[in-house]
């Protein structure tokens, strides 16, 4: 969720870092700053709450220049979002250190060394870490030494990135289960969290791994495993290209990225597929042969992801009559689970490295699954890399906070997942044949539906000034009014409460009233009549409907009911096709709102803690 850039440079590395730092905003934080290492060893920082800008104008007119430097963006675990609890964290004017991640034994560590003589300024238990790294500098003498002394005492997950005033022209990395990466320029050393922060100026990459130490000095990279060994960690070329900064003629990211889905679409959907088939291991070598075995599937995500995950669930009960489990990353990893025979383990994550997800990946990979099939935006990331099988989904860089196309490409994943098992348990030929047509038609369905964007707009107007919503779907909908609700209350900030539609009468209805928006999502499907019958029970007792349909529902109270009519889609891919408008829904909500649509409070996009 934080940010991390360091650089080792003959050049000042201030202006590198803060651009660095710029690359990161997309993953949400609330306080920014920077430490360099000064000409006369003379340890400087500057640190700001609120967003980089602040930080660059400061920077601007400071003096504050270097060789040797590492930056940082903060989203706020211990302690509130300040100056004071801004990164880096200083310890004795010699150690200087940044964080992602969280330290849960911070408290005892930090009652040792108050204790010991050390004084904290912040409420943070990044500082507990410098001061207990500086504790074994004194001791040892060493840089290195200090720091793996250090970090074999922290429990938690996390990335540190260290400089010492004492040892000019060196940063040390370590990652314990948050992302750090190293990057290779022309006599120049870098290291950041994510490979984003430093591109286009470097494109040769090496990925820590887990329990890695990696130190950087003027004279090379040294990396060292989690037992002290030296070790080689290989060199990548980055595939991805760093074009986000660009927003063209859009207002917002989130719009913006709305707006991309069918060429998102469109790419995910690139060479997998034939005239009348999916293409065979494109999940990866051998992931015909491993889907061939499968018997059960479980799916692992959180959020948006995990809606995605629950649609999955009933295309792959439904198509191929494999059961399906479908669960929410943070509670699978703490309770005891029952692996059933030649089970098929998906994770889903944007990021790549959302921490409960890659926590219960690597818990699944000691537990006996047969495979681990990761779904992912990013290549290079830690759930990429650590799965058996992976299927990239080609979404391009997703700067909102909100995700949009994210979501709608992994629902393609997944049904093409869906297609790849069905091919081997129950799913026809002539079945299979007609849903990859749907596939192909799918990109143009949805411009189809980013036209109605004018009428949304409308529609928004009724929302804006509410408080509460409610959003109904049955089936494969109810996800998708779950995403509706999420999308809602991520942006806008109005309470939003998803439902399927037939609960209703056990407990929602006594919300309904005048002030309650109740959206609902009514395709002419097999479940249609149902869905009727649900919003005639809102509609008789005066509550304010807002019908997403492809087909007119007579009501007998016309006055408040409000029709988005939606093209007629095939069953299968109509979820995908419904989540449009009620992104375009959210998003107009809270622009009429004036929030902070493509950075909302609270949140950042790339959930890297617990």
């Amino acid at each position: 969720m934080c940010g991390i850039v360091g650089a080792i440079a003959k050049r000042n590395v201030v202006p590198f870092l803060i651009e660095g730092l710029q690359k990161l905003e997309y993953r949400g934080y609330d306080s920014a700053g920077i430490a360099v290492l000064g000409p006369k060893q003379n340890l400087d920082s500057l640190r700001v709450e609120g967003k980089v800008s602040k930080l660059a104008a400061t920077a601007a007119h400071s003096p504050v220049k270097g060789n040797t430097g590492i930056a940082h963006t903060r989203w706020a675990t211990h302690g509130k979002p300040s100056e004071t609890n801004a990164h880096p964290h200083i310890s004795e004017e010699t150690i200087a250190i940044v964080h992602n991640g969280i330290i849960e034994n911070y408290v005892e560590l930090r009652e040792e060394l108050i204790a010991d003589g050390y004084s904290f300024s912040s409420e943070t238990d990044t500082e507990t870490v410098a001061h207990l790294i500086h504790k074994y500098f004194v001791a040892t003498g060493d840089f290195l030494k200090s720091v793996q002394n250090a970090t074999s005492r922290l429990v938690g997950a996390f990335a540190l990135g260290i400089i010492n005033s004492k040892e000019p022209g060196r940063i040390i990395g370590v990652r314990y289960g948050s992302p750090l990466v190293v990057g290779f320029g022309n006599k120049e050393y870098f290291l950041a969290s994510d490979c984003l922060a430093l591109t286009p100026v470097v494109q040769h990459f090496s990925y820590l791994e887990e329990g890695d130490i990696v130190d950087i000095s003027v004279h090379g990279v040294a990396i060292y495993d989690v037992n002290g060994n030296k070790v080689e960690r290989k060199v990548n070329i980055s595939e991805v290209i760093h074009s986000v900064a660009d927003l063209g003629n859009y207002r917002h990211f989130m719009l913006k990225e709305i707006f991309e889905q069918p060429q998102a679409i469109t790419n995910t959907l690139e060479n997998c597929l034939g005239t009348d088939h999916i293409l065979p291991n494109i999940f990866g070598a051998d992931s015909e042969k491993i889907f061939a075995k499968v018997e059960h599937v479980q799916i692992v995500a959180c959020g948006t992801s995990y809606h995605a995950g629950l649609i999955a669930r009933h295309w792959i009960e439904e198509l191929t009559g494999i059961p399906c489990l479908v669960e929410i990353a943070s509670e699978i990893r703490y309770r005891k689970t029952v692996v059933q025979p030649n089970t098929l383990f998906i994770t889903i994550s944007q990021s790549g490295e959302t921490a409960d997800t890659l926590a219960a990946l690597r818990q699944a990979k000691k537990l006996g699954y047969l495979s681990c099939l990761a779904i992912c935006n990013v290549p290079e990331s830690s759930i990429a890399r650590e799965s058996d099988l992976i299927f990239l989904t080609r979404a391009g860089i997703e700067v909102g906070v909100a995700s949009t196309k994210a979501f709608t490409t992994q629902l393609v994943a997944l049904l093409m997942v869906t297609l790849g098992l069905g091919k081997h348990h129950k799913l026809t030929k002539e079945l299979h044949a007609d849903i990859v047509s749907q596939l192909k038609s799918l990109s143009s369905l949805v411009e189809q539906v980013l036209n109605l964007d004018s009428a949304i707009k409308s529609i928004a107007k009724v929302i804006m000034s509410k408080y509460h919503a409610l959003f109904l779907g049955r089936g494969l909908f109810y996800p998708i009014a779950m995403e509706g609700a999420l999308k809602l209350k991520e942006i806008s900030y109005i309470h939003a409460e998803s439902y399927p539609a037939g609960e209703l009468k056990h407990g929602p209805l006594a919300l309904i009233d005048e002030n309650m928006p109740v959206i609902v999502l009514a395709p002419h499907n097999k479940l249609f009549d149902k869905i009727v019958s649900n919003a005639q029970e809102v509609n008789a007792r005066g509550g304010n409907l807002i019908v997403f349909s492809d087909t007119e529902i007579k009501l007998s109270d016309k006055e408040h009911v409000l029709y988005l009519k939606m093209v007629k889609v095939p069953d299968i891919i109509a979820p995908i096709i419904y989540t449009i408008p009620l992104q375009l829904l959210a998003y107009h909500v809270a622009v009429l709102k004036g929030t902070d649509v493509d950075r909302p409070r609270n949140l950042a996009k790339s959930v890297t803690v617990e």
